[in-house]
């Protein structure tokens, strides 16, 4: 059994996904991992599959994608099996004026207090910017403090920042 990390990129047009997901069904590749949006209007996808076919065979599965102007890179990923969380997952949301630094700065006020960013996502309407994170926190870590300093660095940033605990998805 191979599991593979697959990517395409491009300019959006409808029936990518589908598309796609033939040409993996099509090699006996099971989807067992996706991630898929529009930035503005450009299509990004991260899969991740497993079954037989290996890196080249789903290259070449893959070729009218790349046809149609899409890049697609595809590598083997080893075996892992799911972590569970650290701890408890929060959803960090930021909104304010566009600035350089937002994400760098934020992110490693989370990275400071042991916290994964799980999940990511930022939009920019205009001159607004809103970012929206999961976090998985350790159960050692000092949320008070950890929300503190957010704050505290949101205000050099001038944007506003709140963080709130989320139910643990359990599948």
């Amino acid at each position: 059994m191979t599991s593979l990390a697959i990517t395409v990129v491009g300019h959006d047009r409808p029936g990518i996904i589908a598309q796609a997901a033939d040409a993996l069904s099509r090699c006996g590749m099971n989807l067992e991992d996706s991630s898929m949006t529009l930035l503005r209007g450009h299509f990004a996808m991260t899969l991740i599959c497993a079954g037989e076919a290996d890196a080249a065979q789903i290259e070449a599965a893959l070729q009218p994608l790349v046809n149609d102007s899409l890049d697609v890179t595809v590598r083997e990923v080893p075996e892992e099996p799911d972590l569970p969380p650290l701890g408890s997952t929060y959803l960090v949301t930021v909104h304010g004026a566009d600035r350089l630094g937002i994400v760098a700065r934020l992110a490693s006020v989370i990275a400071e207090a042991g916290g994964n960013i799980t999940d990511l996502t930022t939009r920019l309407s205009g001159t607004l910017y809103v970012l929206l994170a999961e976090v998985d926190l350790p159960r050692s870590a000092d949320v008070t403090a950890l929300q503190a300093r957010l704050a505290a660095v949101s205000a050099e940033l001038g944007v506003e920042t709140s963080m709130r605990l989320l139910e643990n998805d359990q599948l």
